[in-house]
């Protein structure tokens, strides 16, 4: 009920942030999470635990499923929604620090290991799980050297439970528990106020069996790591064996290192990427390869559309106008309604829905309001986003369909709310329900559900419904020429004209201006990396539109010189396809980056990759249909018709 309550409550504090943002008394604010805290010399420092992940399940745990030393008392910290989604769960924990004063082979706890606990550490060390802690919003992170010892190290995120390994001279692999960890805290240092701020938290675990003298009590000191006796641990040369009745002591050293990167751009350092060079020269190889066809096809289509007009407006008898072929031909049926014209009117709403969830949201993000340190963030702002913007898919929907000669405007408005939302909430209460048969802090809990229906029934449906009454409101959209009774018998068409093939052929050109990106993408949320290229991503994102729009006026145009009128569904799916595409490559992806083994991980995977998917059809889809209306309606109001 506790957890139901912050999810409600997490719903309703975003959801003023975002009124606040877009308020005229917005004058002073930082978000949760974003100012800095001063510390004094001797400060207490408190560490939180996170979830324990891993790139070969992507199930999450939570940091107690195992037998790690436990507080008094375990304290949730208040999760947003985003958090919650992401199976986000922060604890307390027994580490505290004192700021700059450095601490040598603490002993945090003493466990006997059983048949139970040494099976669970077993088992999340075989998976490759890592721990995450979070210090002053910084996440944990093990430095690795790069290969080329030149550059900064790159940071690993979380270390790992433990390793597999083997004595020497044995072939028996055992199991090895990380159970001596060496935290290293850099601070930047105020030389007027003397106080300090944290600008990074950076671990080195070690495995090491720890030996005692005589009984142990509380006061008991360590053979294997004594700070009196100079003796501390650098290697895992003698490592802590996971069996049943072994006995496992956990300790840590913390040392603080002064720093000159300020507190602002502590998040710089966690940011760069190992492969940040061929990220570059692919982003831009893409984005002007895209720009070279997009001006090309631009160039065709403007002197070839020209020409046409020219040549049908200089027509003087009907008899000429008779003997033309073309797309002039087809002007009495090419705004005939489609079949299915309802669907498409849903589809088109839900289109123009995301892309101003997509479009705000990338604007924040450029902005910086959704920055790593606000963890959740961006899932949250993407979810509320995309309830408000349900009064722009009404609208849409709704202006499309009166045009269609519909009446039965609250029938569209209730396929709008509800289609794609009851398609995606009924996947991912599939993928929920075996989230929780594993037992996973992934699973989403029922506050939480309740919070997402919240938001569909009590923010998008209304939303929806004063979307589709306004834009029913809304005069009808005349037609620039009239449409006969009689529908006109479309002509054989060659092969390469076929409706599955020019589909799927549009699609190539807008995946093609992705693909790159997608690549960082997919690996920031299966790999466990860091991704903060959203201005690079707006570009790319602006490629994308642009690109969708010109295949798609291209195909359109080729399809109407042919005299085949049926546009409507066929300059969706032009575009849309590329959501085929898409998907493919995320399947390319699992078989070739993941190592993914388990057949629940593995219908995860596909599952929220074909959400993801089919989000993107509806998005790419809409973007294609109105970028074919706006251009028909273009050349046909431009040509004189008898």
């Amino acid at each position: 009920m506790e957890r139901a309550l912050n999810s409600i409550r997490a719903v309703l504090i975003t959801a003023v942030i975002c009124i606040v943002l877009f308020s005229d008394d917005a004058r002073s604010f930082y978000l949760p999470g974003v100012a800095p805290e001063d510390f004094e010399k001797g400060g207490s420092l408190s560490v939180k635990v996170n979830k324990l992940t891993s790139i070969k399940t992507q199930l999450p745990y939570s940091y107690y499923s195992i037998p790690y030393c436990r507080p008094n008392t375990i304290i949730d910290s208040r999760e947003n929604l985003g958090e919650v989604l992401r199976g986000d769960r922060i604890e307390n924990s027994r580490y505290v620090f004192r700021m700059r004063e450095p601490q040598l082979c603490n002993v945090l706890c003493r466990v006997e290991l059983d048949p139970k606990s040494s099976k669970a550490f077993k088992e999340k060390i075989e998976d490759e799980y890592r721990v995450n802690m979070i210090l002053d919003n910084l996440p944990l992170v093990v430095p690795i050297p790069r290969s080329e010892q030149e550059g900064p190290p790159i940071y690993q995120l979380g270390f790992y439970v433990g390793l597999k390994g083997q004595y020497a001279g044995s072939k028996e692999e055992k199991y090895f528990l990380h159970n001596h960890l060496n935290f290293v805290v850099k601070y930047h240092k105020d030389p007027q106020t003397y106080t300090s701020r944290i600008v990074g938290f950076e671990v080195t675990p070690f495995s090491v069996k720890h030996e005692y003298e005589g009984k142990w009590t509380e006061n008991t000191r360590l053979v294997t790591c004594d700070p009196h006796a100079q003796r501390i641990v650098t290697s895992s040369s003698s490592p802590q064996e996971v069996e049943d009745k072994q006995e496992v002591i956990f300790t840590y050293d913390v040392t603080f290192q002064e720093s000159d990167v300020k507190w602002a751009m502590r998040w710089d350092t966690y940011l760069l990427m190992a492969d940040d060079q061929i990220h570059w020269f692919s982003i831009v190889n893409s984005l002007m390869i895209v720009l070279f066809l997009s001006g090309m096809v631009a160039m065709i289509m403007l002197r070839t559309l020209y020409r046409d007009i020219s040549r049908y407006n200089e027509l003087e008898t009907h008899e000429e106008a008779q003997e033309e072929t073309g797309w002039k031909l087809v002007h009495a049926d090419v705004f005939r309604t489609p079949s299915n014209s309802d669907l498409l009117c849903v589809y088109v709403g839900t289109g123009m829905q995301f892309l101003g969830m997509v479009v705000v949201t990338m604007i924040f993000a450029v902005l910086g309001f959704l920055s790593p340190s606000n963890r959740g963030g961006l899932m949250t702002a993407m979810l509320l986003l995309w309830a408000f913007m349900g009064i722009f898919a009404g609208y849409a929907a709704a202006r499309l369909y009166k045009m269609f000669k519909g009446t039965e405007w609250k029938k569209i408005a209730v396929n709008t709310a509800v289609f794609f939302p009851a398609t995606a909430f009924a996947l991912f209460f599939v993928l929920n329900a075996i989230i929780w048969g594993e037992k996973s802090s992934g699973a989403v809990p029922f506050g939480t559900m309740f919070a997402l229906i919240f938001l569909w029934f009590g923010i998008s449906v209304p939303l929806v419904f004063l979307g589709s009454y306004i834009g029913f409101k809304k005069p009808a959209i005349e037609d620039p020429v009239k449409t006969n009774k009689i529908q006109r018998q479309i002509p054989e068409q060659a092969w390469y004209m076929n409706p599955i093939f020019s589909i799927l052929i549009g699609g190539i050109l807008p995946f093609g201006a992705v693909f790159i990106e997608l690549f960082f993408i997919l690996s920031s949320i299966w790999l466990n990396q860091f991704y903060y290229f959203f201005g690079f991503l707006l570009i790319v994102f602006v490629i994308l539109l642009i690109t969708c729009a010109e295949i798609t006026v291209v195909l359109c145009y080729f399809q109407l010189c042919s005299e085949d009128y049926l546009w409507w569904w066929r300059s969706y799916l032009t575009a849309g396809s590329s959501a085929v595409y898409l998907f493919l490559y995320a399947v390319f992806y699992f078989f070739t980056k993941l190592d993914i083994t388990k057949p629940v991980s593995g219908a995860l995977y596909f599952g929220y990759m074909l959400i993801a998917s089919y989000a993107f059809f509806v998005l790419t889809g809409a973007i294609g249909f109105y970028a074919c209306f706006w251009f028909t309606r273009l050349i046909y109001s431009s040509v004189k018709i008898d």
